[in-house]
């Protein structure tokens, strides 16, 4: 039994860098199956049998994968060229102050946004989809819903109003909760009509592996951003994460729509239940903001109140 527990360690347990070296060329080839069309039965079982084997090893190897990176970070902020940045005046600021790593991470987020609206017009017209206006419309609230974020601190001095920051929190809640409206319109639509998001070419695997890596970074963000006690950093990071929900929802109709062979109705029911899970998500996080911040703001009216 101990000989077996042994084998199996060696098998499916391995070192970050072994897990990379297998995982990475697992999914890459399951990918060029599926995007080369190769109908051959060997190769399409082994690339199946790949891709399981490197997902397995890919959760048995996110531990230590985790503390792999922490000591890569520690190594990138030992380094030479990092003490000097941090050295600056700018450098240091950024490093140490989280209120404005967050300002810049909302900067950054809205040039992304602006771009990916760009780009989702252009699919829109280019490709003839109402699927990718919508898209841009959606993100374009996500957008302004940033920039109201970034405005929290302009006709204040010193530290930001834990109640300004309160009530930007509970506009961000409420302008979600109009907008997932506007997506269960969509994702009804979608359904009617059984049609999805189109990615041509390779460009839906490309989709795949950012829209997972946005989910996955947006839920670290939104756990570990709760402990500043900052609702405007919270609700950065929810907006993330619903930016996050609504691309894997693009990304399943479009992975139903290139893979999803003839089955209309297998294609309208996951396309309902994604959609109807991520409306759901939404709704929840929009009205739990709302709740949030009407409780913390009648709390602060009362606290001082009494002083």
């Amino acid at each position: 039994m101990e000989r077996f527990r042994r084998i199996l360690k060696k098998l499916f347990f391995l070192p970050p860098l072994q897990t990379i070296l297998i995982a990475v060329p697992g999914y890459v080839f399951v990918i060029l199956v599926f995007a080369l069309e190769i109908r051959i039965s060997a190769i399409q079982y082994l690339s199946y049998i790949c891709s399981a084997y490197a997902l397995i090893v890919t959760v048995t190897g996110f531990p230590h994968f985790l503390a792999f990176t922490k000591a890569v970070k520690r190594y990138i902020y030992g380094h030479p060229l990092m003490q000097k940045l941090r050295s600056t005046a700018m450098g240091e600021r950024f490093f140490s102050d989280v209120r404005f790593r967050s300002d810049v991470s909302l900067y950054q987020g809205f040039f992304i946004n602006l771009l990916y609206i760009g780009m989702k017009i252009f699919s829109g017209i280019y490709y003839r989809s109402v699927w990718f206006m919508a898209l841009a419309v959606y993100f374009s609230f996500l957008a302004v819903m940033r920039l109201m974020l970034l405005r929290r601190g302009k006709k204040e001095t010193g530290k930001t109003s834990m109640e300004m920051e309160l009530r930007r929190y509970r506009s961000c809640g409420i302008i979600l909760l109009m907008m997932s409206q506007a997506l269960a319109g969509v994702v009804i639509f979608i359904v009617y009509q059984n049609k999805g998001f189109d990615y041509p070419g390779l460009l839906i695997y490309l989709m795949a592996m950012y829209s997972f890596y946005s989910v996955i970074t947006a839920v670290i963000n939104l756990v570990k951003y709760r402990k500043h006690g900052s609702p405007v950093m919270s609700a950065a990071k929810v907006i993330n994460f619903v930016a996050a929900m609504v691309s894997i929802l693009s990304l399943t109709t479009a992975m139903l729509d290139r893979f999803g062979g003839n089955e209309p109705e297998y294609r309208q029911l996951m396309t309902g239940l994604v959609g109807g899970g991520v409306c759901t998500i939404v709704i929840s996080l929009a009205l739990y903001m709302i709740w949030k911040s009407a409780r913390q703001i009648k709390q602060l009216h009362l606290n001082n109140s009494q002083t």
